[in-house]
């Protein structure tokens, strides 16, 4: 964020935006497989179950981005190359955690064939919905969310992977490759702040997004040890 100086619109909507963040952070920090994760709890079965589910919302992401890119009109032609350019970078993201799931001692077909968990068919059907608006600016507060989980927790993530389940890093390189690249992506999501705040109501409608989406996405997480 250094090498961006944001216009006085987008540093208010930023400052709610983390906010935001900071709520989410607690919230992840109460979820039970989080909480094994980070005490060195997690077992391998408790990590392929984690692996699938995040799966679940990689492959699905590119989705949403990508009808989020549509949906923009010719007056923000400009926004919707950039989200071309992001959907592009990361469709298939879910291949990584594909090997890294059969690297945690399950199968392909285990991770390709399982279902999203209630809190993954909520995430998907909102974000779905609201990449089918015109103009849907307010995707930006979900990518803060999700883009700020592989830029502030994945290397974490991953570093706790690798010393309390091993493997030399074979287990974990979805994490570690969003822990190394994702923060090139929020640089990118701070011009987008700057050029849409000052559009009437993208402040509000940016947070409400980021809100429901963190609440979404912890959901996610929850529902990872409830087995249907």
């Amino acid at each position: 964020m250094d090498s961006y100086v944001l216009t006085p619109q987008a540093q208010n909507c930023l400052q709610e935006l983390m906010r935001i963040w900071f709520d989410f952070e607690r919230r992840l920090g109460k979820v039970p497989i989080v909480t094994r994760l980070q005490q060195g709890r997690l077992t391998l079965e408790d990590y392929r179950k984690l692996l699938c589910q995040l799966r679940q919302q990689v492959i699905e992401g590119s989705r949403w981005i990508t009808r989020c890119a549509s949906s923009f009109n010719k007056d923000f032609a400009d926004v919707r190359s950039q989200v071309i350019q992001h959907a592009l970078e990361e469709h298939r993201d879910y291949e990584l955690l594909e090997r890294d799931f059969v690297a945690a001692g399950g199968t392909l077909k285990q991770i390709q064939t399982a279902p999203k968990n209630p809190g993954s068919e909520a995430l998907h059907g909102f974000m779905m919905h609201r990449a089918s608006q015109e103009n849907p600016i307010d995707l930006i507060g979900a990518m803060w969310i999700i883009e700020g989980l592989g830029n502030k927790m994945a290397k974490e993530w991953a570093s706790a992977v690798d010393e309390h389940l091993g493997h030399n890093g074979k287990l974990s390189s979805f994490m570690h490759y969003h822990g190394e690249n994702d923060e090139h992506h929020m640089e990118k999501l701070y011009a987008l702040l700057d050029r849409v705040c000052a559009v009437p109501d993208a402040h509000r409608s940016i947070t409400r997004t980021a809100k429901v989406v963190a609440r979404l996405y912890a959901l996610q997480l929850e529902e990872v040890d409830n087995d249907e």
